[in-house]
C-alpha cells in the first residue's frame, strides 16, 4: 500500500512496484487508511507522513496498535520533514524504516525483498 498526497508520488510507486509483481493499493488521504488496512491486510505500507487530512505519525501509530508489532512494515516517507527528531519520532510510533524525498525506487525494493523470499511469513502487498 501507497499513501501519499502527491499523486504523481503515488501513481509512480504503484506502477512500479506493480510492475515487479506486487498488488498495491494507492491513497491519497490519510482518512482512508485505517480502513483500507483493516480491509486489506497489506504486508508493506508506505505512509507520507505529512498528510493534509492528518498525521502519518498518527496512522503509523494507529496501525501498528491495531496490527501488532512486526506487520505490516512500515515505510515512512517525508519530504518535508529530513533532519531529526523525524527519523526517531517515526520509529517511536511504529514504522520500520525512515525515507526522504526524492527517492530512488531500489531503496524500497531493498527494504521490501526480505517479505518476498522463500519462507517469508507475509507477501508484501505495498
Amino acid at each position: 500500500m501507497v499513501v501519499d498526497d502527491e499523486p504523481d508520488t503515488v501513481l509512480t510507486l504503484t506502477t512500479l512496484l506493480q510492475h515487479e509483481g506486487h498488488e498495491v493499493a494507492g491513497l491519497h488521504r490519510a482518512k482512508d487508511v485505517s480502513r483500507a488496512v483493516k480491509d486489506s491486510d497489506p504486508g508493506v505500507v508506505v505512509l507520507d507522513i505529512a498528510l493534509p487530512d492528518g498525521s502519518g505519525y498518527a496512522l503509523a501509530e494507529d496501525i501498528r496498535r491495531r496490527t501488532g508489532s512486526t506487520r505490516p512494515l512500515l515505510i515512512a516517507l517525508t519530504g518535508l520533514y529530513k533532519r531529526p527528531p523525524h527519523d526517531q519520532l517515526s520509529r517511536i510510533v511504529g514504522c520500520d524504516h525512515f525515507l526522504t524525498k526524492p527517492i530512488e525506487f531500489d531503496q524500497i525494493l531493498k527494504l521490501i525483498e526480505p517479505l518476498t523470499l522463500p519462507g517469508a511469513d507475509r507477501q508484501p502487498a505495498p
